[in-house]
């Protein structure tokens, strides 16, 4: 017997678009399209006839958007979803909210000539085999979690000087920063991130979390002086760095080659933090896809930098965290709703020592 193929279902008004996916995801041995669905209507009636394993969603759709059909989808039957989303600052909240509502990956909608099918091919059948082994379960993982996650104190805190946090995420990375950023109070360490996101998006996520969040988010500048109490998203098009400058530490961008196929690159925000920062800052590498960011929290560690990878049970794709762990970079392994008071204890450990 062959092995078992991962059942897609298609759902998009666009008849072109969804004769074009199915071809793109029919090419691969490990997929099959078992269905095609013109509107969420059609999409529920499918659902219940065909049981797909993965479900592509178009968001602009005649008589129920894909937001309001996900809405439902995820109250009513729990599926790996992939939105197929058009990459524009247009369309990022819609893209983000479904994100927020339980999808587990988005790519825009296919165009162009051969080459860029050939790209495409290969981004959409790996994302949707991505989403076929996707967690499901983790956020009754996370709530299950809940009731022992440390509590954590928002006043008569004192930050260690210069000491610096670093986060890196992908696949499933946009809710779990903001997990972890709405569970710290203004008086925090300065953090800096590196999404794997699209220039598109990543201005409107980094307003998204700073208009949930207690501590402060921006999209960083270049030169931008970095502050306690803030905290830095990589551009969707550049790498982040951190040097040393004016006493403390300061953002500088680059568009130089992606490392690890991406940029940014959690790889080259982790080497940075080493060389600006010594061992006075935290790696921390959430949910994603691959293993970017594994070498470079191990470099985190070698330093004398306190580490932290997202546990399997909590992670959307236990990718970056896992090759982290594998290598023996993490020194701890927490679930996502511990991660926040970890961050402030080992920002505040050396004053409070120093008081003792």
């Amino acid at each position: 017997m062959g092995e078992k193929k991962i059942k897609v279902l298609l759902v998009d008004d666009s008849a072109v678009i969804r004769k074009v996916l199915a071809e793109v995801l029919s090419s691969d041995r490990r997929l099959e399209v078992v269905g095609e669905a013109q509107d969420p209507h059609e999409a529920r009636e499918l659902i219940k006839k065909v049981n797909p394993d993965v479900l592509t969603l178009d968001i602009e759709m005649p008589k129920m958007n894909g937001i309001a059909f996900l809405k439902n989808l995820m109250r009513l039957r729990p599926m790996p979803v992939v939105m197929i989303s058009t990459l524009t600052h247009a369309g990022a909240p819609a893209t983000l909210e479904a994100l927020e509502l339980g999808a587990v990956d988005f790519l825009p909608k296919p165009s162009g000539g051969e080459e860029s099918l050939a790209d495409y091919r290969a981004t959409i059948v790996n994302k949707v085999v991505l989403a076929a082994g996707a967690n499901m379960g983790f956020r009754d993982r996370l709530k299950a979690s809940a009731k022992a996650a440390p509590k954590i104190a928002t006043k008569g805190r004192t930050l260690r000087p210069n000491f610096l946090c670093a986060i890196g995420a992908s696949t499933g990375g946009t809710e779990a920063i903001k997990d972890v950023l709405m569970s710290l109070p203004e008086n925090s360490p300065p953090i800096v991130m590196a999404q794997h996101i699209p220039a598109a998006f990543s201005g409107s996520f980094a307003r998204r979390l700073d208009s949930n969040c207690a501590i402060a988010v921006c999209e960083a500048q270049h030169d931008q002086p970095i502050q306690a109490g803030m905290a830095y998203l990589a551009p969707g098009h550049s790498h982040l760095r951190v040097v040393r400058g004016g006493g403390g530490y300061i953002c500088k961008l680059d568009d130089g080659e992606p490392v690890n196929r991406h940029r940014p690159s959690v790889e080259v925000l982790y080497h940075s933090v080493v060389q600006a920062a010594g061992s006075n800052a935290i790696g921390v590498l959430l949910t994603g896809m691959g293993a970017d960011g594994a070498a470079g929290l191990l470099s985190m560690l070698e330093a004398g930098c306190e580490t932290v990878a997202q546990d399997q049970a909590t992670s959307v794709v236990w990718g970056m965290p896992g090759a982290a762990v594998q290598m023996g970079a993490a020194q701890k392994i927490l679930p996502l709703n511990h991660i926040a008071a970890y961050i402030l204890h080992i920002a505040t450990r050396t004053a409070r020592r120093a008081r003792a």
